[in-house]
């Protein structure tokens, strides 16, 4: 659990799309990363204490059900699976464009659809073979790192051979912030959704045979580390590459490439893989299991709430790769169209999933000094003044997003996403009451 924690927020984002947020906030990158990083340990620490004293399928989709009522449950359970689903299509195409690196004459949508049909069948056989699989993907990723960060130490120390070290490029190419501070700030919008995917320890710890004491320990183990790697990882990278050169297009290959490692752009290949298949591997499970909750609760039809022989939730598995089909085949009809405003809205309802989170740890935490302080085994921090810059903080990543150019039809779409999901729950609610 604590790997699957930690695997969850180290992806294919990390390794390609930071690139972005560093050409445009330059090395104060590790300022837009830290930022959000601390935002995001805010919200695993109250993750943390709702698991730890309700741990159930669904995680976060229950604790807002019963802090906030049967809306918000809806808004999250069904915003949670919709970025899952988007999250499988986006990293089953990822996945097969990396392929083609290695085996050019194959066909993009053959290797997309072939990574789909892998991991379904995964899934289908048993939670079991799921962890097991996930373990692994993160072991590679965290192991990537930590040498990474080892390496890119050793080199800004001047104990490299062949690379002289030390910190110029921080400084030398414009300055540590070559564009103010507007640029940081943005960046750490742009940086949001890299992080997302460290929440689904709340929802896997409640198929472990130990949840409460699973979930304290996994929690703890992102909020610890999360920032080293994070934040770790692009010092490294914006000391050893200038900012402003081409090699940012794939940073932390041309990071390695600084360092005269042979093969280094087929190793970070291959790493960064590794991150795509864990992200489709994850987005499988994780959207599954939303839906076996929704479903349980009536906010699905009630037929997605069997389980096979295997005690896996088969038909939800189901019904989320046949949306991931979908979107897929739209990857490829029309990527201007459907697909582009699938990939631009996903984000912004993962902000809309946290804020709701943070107000139901509000609303909780009361609840159980009331009546259950027994079962507070994890704690927030400085509550409730944390739990409130959280809910301000990611407030104002939203309203930022309207003066953001690039971040405006994220917000568009992803406003007009959740609207969506509020006809659905006017649907549910008719058909309840029929």
């Amino acid at each position: 659990m604590e790997l699957i924690a930690l695997g969850g927020v180290i992806g294919a984002g990390l390794f390609v799309g930071s690139g972005v947020v560093v050409k445009s906030a330059g090395p104060a990158a590790v300022v837009s990363f830290a930022l959000t990083g601390a935002l995001v340990v805010l919200v695993m620490r109250m993750l943390g204490e709702m698991a730890a004293a309700y741990p159930a399928i669904g995680g976060f989709y229950e604790y807002n059900r019963l802090a906030l009522g049967e809306l918000a449950g809806f808004l999250t359970g069904w915003m949670y699976w919709y970025f899952w689903v988007i999250v499988v299509a986006l990293e089953a195409v990822a996945g097969a464009r990396l392929l083609i690196y290695w085996f050019p004459d194959a066909s993009p949508w053959m290797l997309t659809l072939g990574l789909v049909l892998t991991f379904t069948v995964l899934n289908l056989f048993s939670v079991r073979s799921w962890g097991e699989v996930e373990y692994w993907f993160a072991s590679i990723k965290v192991a990537a790192i930590v040498v990474f960060l080892c390496v890119g130490a050793a080199c800004i120390l001047g104990l490299w051979p062949q690379v002289g070290g030390g910190l110029a490029n921080l400084t030398s190419h414009g300055g540590f912030m070559p564009h103010g501070i507007g640029p940081v700030l943005t960046g750490a919008v742009a940086a949001t959704g890299f992080y997302f995917g460290a929440e689904l320890v709340t929802v896997a710890a409640a198929e472990s045979s130990e949840p409460e004491e699973t979930i304290a320990r996994a929690t703890q183990s992102v909020i610890t580390r999360v920032l080293v790697f994070y934040v770790g990882s692009i010092f490294v990278v914006v000391s050893l590459v200038p900012w402003d050169s081409a090699g940012m297009a794939q940073p932390y290959v041309s990071a390695l490439q600084q360092l005269h490692i042979p093969g280094a752009a087929h190793i970070m290949n291959a790493v960064i893989m590794t991150a795509v298949l864990s992200a489709l591997n994850s987005g499988l499970f994780a959207s599954s299991r939303m839906l076996l909750a929704l479903a349980r609760r009536g906010d699905a039809p009630q037929g997605l709430a069997r389980l096979s022989s295997r005690g896996v939730p088969s038909r939800a598995i189901l019904i989320g790769t046949l949306f991931g089909y979908c979107a897929v085949i739209m990857s490829y009809v029309s990527p201007d169209g459907v697909f582009a405003f699938l990939v631009s809205s996903y984000g912004t309802v993962a902000i809309f999933v946290y804020v709701l989170i943070a107000i139901a740890q509000l609303r909780l935490r009361g609840q159980l000094e009331r009546e259950a302080p027994e079962k507070l085994r994890v704690r927030m921090w400085a509550y409730p003044y944390l739990t409130w810059l959280a809910i301000l903080a990611m407030l104002g990543i939203v309203a930022a997003m309207a003066f953001i150019p690039d971040q405006r039809s994220s917000l568009v779409f992803g406003v007009a996403s959740a609207f969506v999901m509020l006809l659905g729950y006017g649907v549910r609610r008719a058909l309840s009451s029929r």
